[in-house]
């Protein structure tokens, strides 16, 4: 297994640029439940922080597809330094808003700044991937490892934010996001030798390529689902370990579940696959689906994270056949924009997927709270049968070869 990933690490200034990627991506996971944890600690409203963090996802959530493409137009380089500067900039004026007590107005002003601006480094991270290698199982690999760096980057952002803010002062752990997040985007931007070249809108070339919508569309609304799918479960699992009277232990059980799909994700990496990244998107919504039912029959925290851990094996592989989907499909002139559209898709569905859940939990409890994430998978795996069929191991510009290995449950 370290073989497989160790070849691909190999390629000139990919390690350099996959774990600079590690350290700017930390924003992404910090950044709302810091604003949670720093505006209701000033207003003493979790309504009001609730808000203002949502203002920030939202923001992102609508401009992300604009800024990939600008990337795609103009470069990695110089656009991620102009967002990260502007985005770190509302995230100062944020924290110095409500550290003064200024009009909530500000705040919100703020969080919709930095939001719209806040980089897309993981979409980046992957076209440079998607530059540097040749063969289409080397992507597989490489976008299983980013898979991998996504799961630590969210098991470790909260714990590190939560602690920062609560531990030492509410501006620590926001303050400590802006840090990582300036300095690891700023080192990946000046890394010009392993980033794809820009696509300027009007070459002489002719009009860009065309988007390929086919795709594209069943795809957002499979991550739209799996966004929901994520908020609701994420939601019920807090709630399930308040009624047991284990609070506590809810960043534990969501913990299982995020570990699990990081072994799931180191696993896909060194596997080629008989089928295609459409084939294993159907399945893996199947199986997200299938696995997460049985939650609403457990009554017990330790079998609920043994639960928890093997559903966790169905969320990696499904995303990684994403977005390799994403890669064969999407022209590469504007694949950081394709990229994008998948990432706003997830980042958009999570708010109604949680509050969806929250409203069943305040009407019958917490366990009934996870046939929303059972109902989301379910909307996912229809959307994923509208993708256009192939008879190949790929789709688009290149098709993932054949081999023995037998796919994985989900793939």
């Amino acid at each position: 297994m370290l073989t497989t990933y160790r070849r691909v690490l190999a390629h000139p200034g990919a390690l350099l640029f996959s774990a600079t990627g590690l350290v700017a991506r930390l924003p992404i996971a910090m950044i709302g439940l810091g604003i949670v944890l720093l505006v209701s600690e000033a207003t003493g409203s979790y309504g009001v922080a609730g808000s203002v963090s949502a203002a920030f996802l939202l923001a992102n959530a609508l401009v992300a597809i604009v800024v990939g493409r600008l990337v795609d137009s103009l470069g990695q380089g110089r656009v991620l330094a102009v967002a990260v500067l502007t985005s770190t900039g509302g995230l100062v004026l944020l924290m110095a808003a409500v550290q003064a007590d200024w009009s909530l107005g500000w705040a919100y002003a703020a969080a919709v700044v930095s939001g719209a601006s806040l980089p897309p480094v993981g979409a980046c991270i992957r076209s440079r991937w998607s530059h540097v290698l040749d063969r289409p199982s080397e992507v597989q690999t490489a976008y299983a490892l980013e898979g991998v760096v996504d799961e630590a980057v969210f098991i470790l952002g909260p714990i590190l934010v939560t602690v920062l803010a609560t531990s030492w002062h509410p501006l620590a752990g926001l303050g400590t996001a802006a840090v990582a997040g300036l300095a690891g985007t700023l080192a990946l931007s000046s890394q010009t030798a392993t980033a794809p070249p820009p696509h300027p809108r009007h070459t002489d070339s002719g009009p860009r390529p065309a988007m390929p919508w086919r795709t594209i569309v069943p795809l957002t609304v499979v991550c739209l689902m799996l966004g929901a799918f994520f908020g609701s479960a994420e939601v019920a699992t807090v709630a399930f370990a308040e009624e047991l009277g284990v609070k506590r232990y809810a960043g534990v059980l969501l913990g299982l579940w995020a570990f699990g799909s990081l072994a799931a994700g180191l696993i896909t990496g060194v596997l080629t696959w008989q089928v295609g990244a459409d084939t294993r998107v159907r399945r893996g919504t199947v199986a997200l689906t299938l696995v997460m039912a049985p939650m609403v029959f457990i009554g017990s925290a330790p079998l609920m994270g043994m639960a928890l851990f093997v559903a966790g094996f169905a969320i990696a592989p499904t995303l990684i056949a994403t977005l390799t989907l994403t890669e064969q499909t999407v022209p590469s002139a504007r694949l950081t924009e394709g990229m994008s559209v998948i990432h706003t898709g997830i980042v958009a569905g999570v708010a109604p997927g949680a509050t969806l859940a929250g409203i069943v939990i305040d009407s019958t409890g917490a366990s009934p709270a996870y046939l929303v994430a059972v109902g989301a998978g379910l909307l996912a795996a229809v959307a994923a049968q509208t993708l256009p069929r192939t008879s190949s191991g790929g789709t688009g510009r290149e098709a993932v070869p054949e081999c023995s290995s037998a796919p994985l449950a989900g793939g």
